[in-house]
């Protein structure tokens, strides 16, 4: 019996010690790590504790390598709030909260993660790859509630992300340390920079420093490629969720990469026979490594002295500094470019072989085209000045456009070609073409019809002005090229939209027969149709009575040509022909927001689930307009009626005949037309003629809270008082009642934390003052996030005695020039 006794105590002590180590690298809600205990994950590659660094007193939780180089930290918890003791303890919350408490009471730092709900176990667990991952176990799965990879200190680990997601508006990049004593964020960080084509730059404060060129399918332009690479593998990722940088190891070599606290980016690899690390490369160790060093059209050789010189074509714009090693002001063509006009002879290419690639922050890309494309693009573009391959893996694939000076280009080892835009004259048998041998025919069709116009000048000219003197005076041209026939035209540089003649689109609606017809807006009705191949089709056409005309129509073409987003409408193509003015776009099967919100019986297919989601993308649409495009666009005229739904509901921000592009950080201007619709209007728009990118923020909380109560905010009535929807909505807020906004159709199905979040936000979006009103990259981390919200102020009120003249409301836009759109 004691034999028993004696096995069954052993066996259970045995279990408790199995189960002991197996969980030494996790730690359950409401345990605690005290200063000089760590858990260490379950390969003991990496272990977490309280340490102090080089010769400082100070106390930091971080993460560092357990069994090689012992003390090399890769994170650190409490950057900039050291403890001075060591009575700290680590824990983890019940809701998922990671806290560092000094003294055992105050906290010094916390995670911010919290989840909520019933039975649900939470663990703080570290990996083999260096990453500490708070787990949300519930009954069902495992879910990710936070991980340090999101938050990179100093030091970019293998299977670590680098760059901005889109959906939480995290941005992960790396900062150096104070001092080798200090942890604490320092001089030095390094990102990936979103405008143009990504890449990643070095900076000192405010101060770019360097930049490594961006991704070409095989590595970064300007950086060593090992083609095939044995050791690990790399990948950049460019889409509308997310832009990262992630490499992962590929064999037993152990790497890091180290931003050191005086600047330098180090790649360095663990040498075991040695048992220390070896730098494997500098980023930008050589002197060609400072950022745009030879300026304008200057190129930098590190085999030459001096480094800098012009690219073949060019001289010093001034001779005198560049002599005095100045070579800031760069250079300047030798021999403009003609961009075709005059004597008829176009501007070439010089094929520039082995580059580091020029900064594309003001580039265009186009990640389907041919380099055969791109090159017709820069070409027929004047503002174009080189073009490469997006992707030179696999033979090369997309474009990459450059329509500003070139800077920060370099010589160097490589695979990537660049093709620089040069006049005729300057290349001598050198011009670059990617096209087919039929060229040469067309080269000589041209200048016979050059010599027939010059010949007949008399003939032409008054052909052309009887063809088309009524059609300027009503339309005008500028940016518009004349068919064969004269009778359509056809946009310039829009090589990526589809040219269709009008015969294609009567022919796919049925001569635009009124059977077809879905819809009618402020540019006029709209007709389902297919194309012979099967595609159907939505087709905008521009009716007699429209307000709006050939500038609403171009301005939507080259505003929405360059845009692609989950949430933005496509457009495939356009038609011009004499007076009429066509937009061809994807069909949406389910119509527009307006068809389904204010309808009584169709409104019941929309709950709470659906019109969450739908918030959500307009929300994400509006964000890349404003924020992560290559152009900044202000849309102007955000209502229902211009968010059309696909085939599951998802939503679709279209009609930008309104909207305005800006440049940089130009984002606002002043009009005396102010165009928009009638309820939708942000007040210092309406009043002063201004507009921003909040004038959209108010717009979408104007929606949002339509869409949550089902009625149109002009509409809008209610027993008990004269307010609008935004003043209900804003006296339900201040009562504590927001619930009671939701259409009777919502009860059922609405989650009610989500709800009053959704009212919150749209109220803080419709806040009087534009300063006041939040960003959209701040909405949408709002909508998703459950952290407490700032209290909006109150909000504008909208009512139909403002727009007539009320208190002398238009203080300096003229009532005449005001042009309120009522739509459909």
């Amino acid at each position: 019996m004691e034999d028993h006794s004696l096995l069954l105590t052993l066996s259970i002590s045995l279990i408790l010690l199995l189960s002991e180590c197996a969980a030494h690298d996790t730690i359950s809600a409401n345990q605690e790590i005290k200063d000089g205990e760590t858990i260490v994950s379950q390969g003991e590659r990496f272990e977490m504790g309280f340490f102090s660094p080089g010769n400082s007193k100070n106390r930091y939780l971080g993460i560092w390598y357990k069994k090689i180089s012992t003390g090399t930290v890769v994170w650190v918890a409490n950057r900039e709030t050291p403890i001075t003791d060591k009575l700290s303890v680590f824990k983890v919350t019940k809701e998922g909260n990671l806290l560092i408490l000094s003294g055992g009471k105050t906290v010094v730092w916390s995670s911010d993660s919290t989840v909520k709900g019933n039975d649900r176990v939470v663990e703080v667990q570290l990996l083999d790859t260096g990453n500490l991952i708070v787990w949300d176990q519930n009954d069902t799965n495992r879910n990710l509630i936070w991980q340090s990879f999101d938050y990179p200190g100093d030091t970019f680990l293998p299977g670590m992300k680098f760059g901005k997601d889109f959906v939480t508006g995290i941005e992960r990049c790396m900062t150096s340390w104070k001092s080798p004593d200090d942890p604490a964020p320092g001089l030095y960080h390094n990102h990936v920079d979103t405008n143009g084509y990504p890449q990643i730059f070095g900076w000192r404060g405010q101060e770019k420093l360097s930049r490594l060129g961006p991704w070409n399918g095989l590595g970064f332009s300007g950086f060593p490629t090992d083609i095939p690479n044995p050791i690990y593998s790399v990948e950049f990722v460019v889409n509308d969720k997310e832009i990262y940088h992630k490499y992962e190891l590929k064999s037993s070599v152990i790497r890091r990469i180290v931003l050191t606290w005086d600047g330098k980016t180090l790649i360095l690899h663990w040498i075991e026979r040695t048992q220390e690390w070896l730098e494997y490369a500098d980023v930008s160790v050589d002197s060609c490594g400072r950022l745009a060093l030879c300026g304008p059209y200057g190129s930098c050789s590190i085999n030459k002295h001096p480094p800098c010189s012009c690219m073949e074509g060019f001289e010093p714009k001034n001779q005198e500094q560049w002599d005095a090693s100045d070579w800031s002001g760069g250079c300047k063509r030798k021999k403009a470019l003609n961009c075709g006009y005059g004597s008829g002879i176009t501007d070439g290419f010089r094929k520039i072989s082995g580059v580091k690639v020029p900064d594309t922050r003001k580039s265009n890309y186009n990640a389907s085209m041919t380099l055969g494309e791109c090159e017709k693009v820069c070409r027929r573009d004047c503002s174009c000045r080189a073009y490469t391959s997006l992707d030179i893996s696999n033979g090369g694939s997309g474009c990459l456009l450059w329509f500003h000076e070139l800077m920060d280009t370099r010589e160097y080892d490589s695979k990537q070609d660049l093709y620089l835009k040069m006049a005729a004259s300057e290349l001598q048998g050198q011009v670059v073409h990617h096209v087919g041998p039929n060229e040469r025919n067309v080269v000589v069709i041209v200048f016979l019809l050059m010599s027939l116009f010059v010949l007949l000048p008399a003939l032409v000219y008054a052909c052309r002005k009887v063809k088309k003197r009524n059609y300027i005076k009503r339309r005008g041209n500028n940016g518009f090229v004349l068919d064969k026939k004269k009778t359509s035209l056809r946009m310039e540089h829009l090589d990526n939209l589809h040219f269709y003649n009008l015969t294609e689109v009567a022919r796919a609606t049925d001569n635009f027969n009124v059977s077809n017809k879905i819809g009618e807006g402020g540019f006029g009705p709209v007709y389902k149709g297919v194309l012979e191949d099967g595609q159907e089709i939505a087709v905008k056409r521009l009716s007699e009575t429209s307000q709006q005309g050939l500038d609403e129509f171009k301005n939507e073409l080259t505003c929405i040509a360059k845009l692609q987003h989950r949430n933005l409408v496509k457009l495939l193509g356009y038609c011009i022909h004499e007076y009429e003015l066509i937009l061809i776009y994807e069909y949406m099967p389910n119509n527009s927001l307006d068809y389904f919100l204010f309808d009584e019986t169709r409104s019941l297919t929309l709950d709470w689930p659906k019109r969450f989601v739908i918030i959500h993308g307009m929300a994400r649409g509006i964000l890349y307009l404003h924020q992560d495009s290559r152009l900044q666009i202000i849309h102007r005229d955000l209502k229902a009626a211009n968010i059309l739904l696909d085939g599951n509901m998802n939503p679709k921000i279209s009609d930008f005949g309104l909207a305005r592009k800006f440049v940089g950080h130009d984002d606002n201007a002043k009009t005396k037309r102010v165009v928009g619709t009638y309820g939708y209007i942000a007040p210092e728009y309406a009043v002063h003629g201004r507009f921003s990118i909040k004038s959209d923020v108010f717009s979408f909380g104007v929606l949002v809270l339509e869409i949550i109560c089902g009625k149109k905010n002009r509409e809008f009535t209610h027993e008990n008082h004269r307010d609008n929807l935004l003043g209900h909505a804003w006296r339900l807020y201040k009562e504590n009642k927001g619930i009671e906004l939701i259409c009777e159709s919502l009860r059922a199905s609405c989650i009610v934390s989500e709800v009053l979040r959704s009212i919150h936000v749209a109220l803080l979006c419709v806040q009087h003052h534009a300063d006041d009103r939040p960003t959209m990259l701040s909405v949408v981390l709002m909508l998703v996030s459950e952290s407490a919200l700032p209290e909006p102020k109150q909000p504008a009120f909208f009512t139909e005695d403002f727009f007539h003249g009320h208190n002398k409301p238009f203080s300096s836009v003229d009532k005449q020039t005001i042009t309120i759109l009522y739509g459909r």
